[in-house]
């Protein structure tokens, strides 16, 4: 049987003005996301639909979600695998069609990885597969996941 995990966070509508949702206009998309023992976290919408650009929106989060889980993954096959990391940034980017049910087309994971040894390269590579098999994020995604890594 297979293990189970269960996760909880509270969102929170906070873009009240007055006149709660009277009309498209007469609102803010702002809210806040809270998990036990963390810290708050300032939601709102995309600037394209009304949001605040200062807070996090729910497209960014997801594609935030992807890059998160496929970097775990990747360091801990590369721990298993003797080849050190000693760091790791992606600049992932994802792409939104609007439409009657708008949904995300795409998202590339653009990782710049540091090796310790550079002979390793070939090898911390092919691992990148291996860590989007793995991820539950990507495995629970309807469209495609594409990694473009890149080491020094």
């Amino acid at each position: 049987m297979a293990k189970e995990h269960h996760y909880q966070v509270t969102v929170r509508w906070t873009g009240n003005r007055g006149t709660g949702t009277s009309s498209y206009t007469a609102y803010d998309r702002n809210g806040e996301m809270l998990a036990d023992g963390k810290p708050t976290m300032p939601l709102s919408a995309d600037p394209a639909f009304r949001g605040d650009a200062t807070r996090w929106n729910p497209e960014e989060l997801l594609l935030a979600s992807a890059s998160a889980c496929h970097k775990l993954w990747y360091l801990h096959l590369c721990a298993d695998a003797g080849i050190i990391i000693e760091a790791y940034e992606d600049a992932a980017e994802g792409t939104m069609q609007e439409g009657a049910r708008g949904r995300f087309t795409q998202i590339t994971l653009k990782p710049h990885i540091t090796l310790r040894d550079p002979a390793d390269a070939d090898r911390a590579s092919a691992l990148h597969h291996q860590a989007h098999e793995a991820c539950y994020i990507a495995n629970s995604l309807n469209f495609p996941v594409d990694c473009e890594p890149t080491f020094e």
